[in-house]
């Protein structure tokens, strides 16, 4: 049960702020790639935050307590099934699923729409995710006309629809200790992950290869998946900020840009690290790196308890901005430039986001207008970039360079702490290793 025990704290935590009322949570559907064949599944980050719970076809209800019945938490999930076992593997079924995941009351997935109606009445408000899945918002509805139907009876529907999101993502933006431990091991996985791909990476190999060592590496120590398409850009794609396509040669003399991280028990990762093909960074290559791990170094120091979500972005704009002018790809002064925005044809994103269950982390970044402030607990990243893509005022040796260094860190009590150190990122790191 101590596994399971921050699960239930944060279903009872949850019940606590809804007041009143019920709120029906499902997992993620399964997903058909083609014809009969799904893809790889994966659970509703909502849904498993507060059950633990990994199988599909399952709703999680929270029932808060009234004058007349304590608060319920209720799994809906499949039945135990002997052939189906056979076929695709384990199941809990209701009976060990509530003993497991610590539920007071579980039913077959089968008799949701038999019980709900009955869970809804004499509730004043239904909490659930609005707008994400036409369908769920459809059955919801017909829930809810069903317990109308019931007013001759006196039951009373409820009054009020309300998402859980506005709840559970202020939940989820402050990580446990329980997820910064997973979260750790996500990191160092992703972390070796990128130090394989520089001790592999040499001239002639394609994108693809360096991406089979990522996806190698992170399911040989565990991880169940990529957090996301990993990006392996060698060359001119580096300048793509999604390229996904990872299927061309890797070239001597051009930089490789590898964006990956893994997901472990529902946590991502997110690292980017940036090196030379062959192993040397040019000298045009080496100046711009050295701006943007400035830029990434400045930005990193100003994530602490206090200061602003957007300080570390003002940061990295005004050191890149500089950098920028002192190599010749930018003029006027540092101000100009920013007011101007003339840096963003060469920096055109945001230095970070927040990380957690999704890779781009459930959490609002303003809060009554303004930049909210940075707590201890919360996980994001830092990431500024440059890219460099060939233009007439652009000098020619810095064509095709495209560099972004990405780090996960933490709020601490008093400063921050870096989740990702493991990955190099030096120059002199790199080269090291890469010999």
């Amino acid at each position: 049960m101590t596994y399971i025990q921050p699960f239930i704290a944060r279903r009872k935590l949850l019940a606590a702020q809804m007041q009143a009322g019920v709120a029906i949570i499902p997992t993620a559907p399964e997903r058909l790639r083609n014809r009969d064949a799904h893809y790889p599944y994966r659970f509703d980050s909502y849904f498993y935050y507060l059950t633990g719970f990994r199988e599909p076809e399952a709703v999680l209800l929270i029932v808060t307590a009234t004058d007349h019945a304590p608060a319920k938490h209720i799994l809906f999930c499949r039945e135990k099934d002997a052939d189906r076992e056979i076929w695709d593997g384990f199941r809990y079924g209701p009976e060990a699923a509530r003993e497991v995941f610590g539920f007071d009351e579980a039913y077959p997935i089968t008799r949701l729409e038999e019980l709900l109606p009955r869970l809804l009445a004499d509730q004043p408000a239904v909490f659930t995710a609005l707008g994400l899945d036409q369908n769920w918002d459809q059955r919801v509805v017909g829930w809810l006309n069903r317990v109308r139907e019931l007013a001759r009876t006196g039951v009373v529907a409820p009054n009020e629809i309300r998402d859980y999101r506005a709840i559970l993502d202020e939940m989820r933006l402050i990580k446990g200790t329980d997820e910064l431990q997973i979260m750790q091991r996500a990191a160092d996985i992703s972390a070796q992950a990128h130090q394989r791909a520089m001790q592999t990476t040499i001239p002639g190999m394609r994108e693809n290869e360096i991406e089979a060592e990522l996806l190698y590496t992170f399911r040989r120590h565990g991880a169940q998946a990529p957090a996301y398409t990993s990006i392996v850009a060698g060359g001119a794609n580096a300048c793509v900020l999604h390229y996904v396509q990872n299927n061309a040669e890797l070239r001597s003399g051009d930089l490789l840009l590898i964006d990956a991280g893994c997901e472990l028990d529902g946590y991502a990762a997110d690292i980017t690290r940036t090196f030379p093909i062959n192993g040397k960074f040019t000298a045009a290559q080496r100046d711009v790196y050295q701006l943007v791990l400035a830029a990434q170094t400045a930005a990193i120091l100003q994530v602490r308890p206090g200061n602003c979500w957007n300080d570390p972005h003002q940061t990295a704009l005004c050191v890149l901005a500089q950098g920028f002018i002192d190599l010749g790809l930018c003029r006027g002064s540092m101000e100009a430039v920013l007011e101007s925005g003339d840096y963003k044809r060469f920096y055109m994103h945001k230095t970070g986001h927040w990380l957690g269950m999704d890779v781009h982390d459930v959490g609002e970044y303003k809060q009554k207008g303004e930049w909210r402030l940075l707590q201890p607990g919360m996980v994001l990243t830092v990431e500024p970039g440059c890219y460099i893509r060939p233009a007439d005022n652009v000098p020619e040796h810095f064509w095709n360079i495209g560099i972004r260094i990405e780090d996960d860190v933490v709020v601490t009590q008093t400063d921050h702490e870096l989740l990702t150190v493991a990955a190099p990122k030096t120059i002199a790191a790199i080269e090291e290793l890469m010999q």
